[in-house]
């Protein structure tokens, strides 16, 4: 029974275009089977699309691209597995015409996942297609909410330089079922202060924001107050009985999903070097607020323009932190601030 195929790799075409939303043939073949021929990943997908799982669209430009999506049926289907646990897509994901109107940017996310799943495969470390989770709402109150483009998973073998790291813990374990280590809040009793090295390695947890200079730079920049925000937000305790003597303070809502804040990545694209430039001048010049003091003091914030990224791989020093200075230094997106 163990040479029989029960059709994973084809759960996993679809699982990738529920939690992904939309991707090229070129992606999803780099994402499932970088392996093997492509033509063994386009007969994947024709197969999927036959069976009414998924559909494409195809683009008028960039060589007529072909975008795959996931059908309602797909995404039906797939948000039953327990590795999409909470992950069905929105309406539009699966909307011919919202994913036309919505290819730029969600292919530049897919685009992004993929240069930080190809880096892991290139140095050992662990970070599965499941491990990069597009938007997931992070209340804020009063009807507000913090929805990074993707929330990444990474478990770094090494654990250099990773010591007492934000959005980092060691591990001994894997992912659960849902790829997210215990997303759901299965995880949220781990030791914040543990740097003990241990057989897993290093987990680190960033939110990712990618911009393609469609808003403004201020724009942009207020995206750091929603995070700190996000940060400090506790929600009033439950009434609690009079005759309690010490209620229990309110703790911060994320706490409940991770162990350590995840840090923050911000990827830079749909401009020249002088855009990327006037992007980091208005990241840094809102760093400056005394209201984010003490989120920037707890949190890893660095920026980077996509193509160095695909060019140098997000592990190599083309991250400028956040706050900073305009004196050329550069880091590696696991770089922490006692480091």
């Amino acid at each position: 029974m163990a040479d029989v195929d029960t059709g994973g790799r084809d759960r996993l075409a679809l699982a990738v275009l529920v939690q992904y939303r939309m991707a090229t043939t070129a992606q999803m073949h780099l994402i499932l089977s970088p392996e093997v021929r492509i033509e063994q990943t386009r007969r994947r997908l024709a197969k999927l699309r036959e069976e009414g799982l998924i559909d494409r669209i195809t683009l008028p430009r960039a060589g007529r691209t072909r975008v795959w999506h996931p059908t309602p049926y797909g995404a039906q289907l797939a948000g039953e597995w327990p590795e999409l646990r909470g992950r069905r897509p929105p309406r539009g994901a699966v909307d011919r015409t919202a994913v036309r109107l919505k290819a730029g940017h969600g292919l530049t996310v897919t685009e992004t996942a993929l240069a930080f799943l190809q880096d892991a495969r290139r140095r050992g470390d662990v970070c599965r297609p499941l491990d990069w989770i597009p938007e997931i709402r992070h209340p804020l109150g009063g009807g507000e909410a913090v929805i990074p483009d993707a929330l990444l998973y990474y478990q770094r073998r090494s654990a250099d330089g990773a010591n007492s790291a934000n959005g980092a813990h060691r591990t001994t374990g894997t992912h659960d079922a849902d790829g997210a280590d215990g997303a759901d809040g299965a995880d949220g009793a781990d030791d914040a202060s543990e740097t003990e090295e241990t057989r897993g390695g290093v987990m680190l947890r960033a939110f990712v924001e990618v911009d393609r200079a469609t808003m403004g730079p201020e724009r942009l920049a207020a995206k750091l107050t929603a995070y700190a925000r996000l940060h400090q937000y506790a929600p009033a305790p439950a009434a609690r009985p009079r005759q309690q003597p010490f209620p229990e303070p309110a703790q911060e809502s994320w706490r409940q999903r991770y162990p350590l804040f995840p840090r923050l990545l911000f990827v830079l694209d749909g401009t020249g070097p002088a855009g990327v430039t006037t992007r980091i001048h208005a990241l840094r010049a809102a760093a400056r607020g005394i209201a984010l003091a003490g989120f920037l003091r707890e949190v890893p914030v660095l920026a980077a323009p996509l193509a160095d990224l695909l060019h140098h791989g997000p592990a190599a020093p083309v991250w400028h932190p956040v706050p900073g200075t305009d004196h050329g230094q550069r880091l590696g997106w696991m770089h922490t601030q006692n480091s």
